[in-house]
């Protein structure tokens, strides 16, 4: 739904953030927009709107959202961020048995191979395959949850192969979703390169694992008493 008075840039920027926010639309979120600075919404009212303002307005119509994805949604409105959507990069080739040893990782995405995406809101899920010599980016799935009834599980069953995945943010009932997919989600505020989160995470393969990567792993409980004793004493 388009208001009559809105520019185009205004519009597209509306139906951008309403994306960002998970089960919402550009009618809802207009709704919200009309009691936090006044319909139509132009450059200079969207330019003074504050997260706290978006998150009470219309009786905290959007309070149970995830305060990540409404400062995406405020910098969108506000003009201040990305609204092309840059690629990923190619896929590397990748057969099962290639990596022995190796876990599924999955990195919420928006742009290129950034690990800058909300769980409820991420443009795309670039899924890693990891082991302790080296990593591959085996796969993009782009989420296209616009008519599932439940899209927090919807996204769950999407990366519901992976054993890990690392989120810029993640609301408790998505979080929940995701556990029981039995994938183990880490939220990373700082975000930065998923690649180099990744080869991170390559390190910590080689080294001494904690008892719950050791677990997705597949290490026994015996190796794992054994990581966990390590670690204590170390």
């Amino acid at each position: 739904m388009t208001h009559p008075a809105l520019s185009e840039e205004i519009a597209l920027r509306i139906a951008l953030a309403a994306r960002a926010l998970p089960d919402t639309d550009p009618a809802r979120l207009l709704r919200v927009l009309d009691d936090a600075i006044g319909l139509p919404p132009n450059a200079q009212k969207l330019s003074g709107l504050k997260v706290k303002t978006l998150k009470e307005a219309l009786d905290g119509e959007l309070a149970d959202i995830d305060t990540g994805a409404l400062k995406e949604a405020v910098a969108i409105l506000k003009g201040e961020a990305k609204t092309d959507m840059d690629p990923p990069p190619p896929v590397e080739l990748y057969a099962d048995g290639d990596m022995p040893g190796s876990i599924r990782v999955a990195c919420a995405s928006t742009t290129g191979e950034l690990l800058d995406g909300h769980f409820g809101s991420a443009r795309r899920f670039l899924v890693y395959e990891v082991s302790s010599r080296e990593s591959r980016l085996i796969d993009v799935r782009v989420p296209e949850d616009a008519d599932a009834d439940d899209k927090n599980a919807y996204r769950a069953g999407l990366i519901a192969d992976c054993q890990v995945l690392y989120v810029a943010s993640i609301g408790g009932p998505a979080a929940a979703k995701v556990v029981k997919a039995d994938v183990h989600p880490i939220k990373d505020g700082a975000g930065g390169s998923a690649r180099e989160r990744v080869v991170a995470l390559q390190g910590v393969l080689a080294s001494k694992a904690p008892p719950w990567l050791a677990k997705v792993m597949g290490k026994t409980p015996e190796e794992r008493v054994r990581f966990e004793r390590e670690e204590s004493e170390a």
